[in-house]
């Protein structure tokens, strides 16, 4: 999925009204599922397009959209570690950090 993508659907939740939350990876730290500039849309009503990774660090990025949508109303970053398996039993840890700027659109 490339920025173009992404921006005309930010551009088309807009349209219909729908507040949404761009997330954009801007630094990342030893080895995660993807590079800055990834970028996922988190809308008011629970859906998303795009992705900055997957399992536990993009539900950590989802939860913060939210929270930015509804309760703060303003930007932030979020700091997502990936050196926890965040009791995910036997299964891959990326061993990374990922730092995710939040900017919420509001209609």
């Amino acid at each position: 999925m490339n920025n173009r993508d992404i921006f005309k659907q930010l551009e088309d939740f807009q349209r219909v009204g729908l507040d949404s939350c761009l997330a954009t990876i801007i630094n990342t730290f030893g080895s995660t599922p993807l590079e800055k500039g990834a970028k996922m849309i988190v809308c008011s009503d629970g859906s998303s397009y795009g992705t900055v990774g997957g399992g536990c660090g993009e539900k950590q990025v989802h939860s913060a959209a939210i929270h930015c949508l509804l309760e703060s109303k303003k930007p932030e970053i979020v700091e997502v570690d990936l050196t926890d398996d965040l009791g995910v039993k036997g299964g891959d840890v990326c061993g990374g950090k990922m730092l995710v700027f939040v900017e919420p659109f509001f209609c």
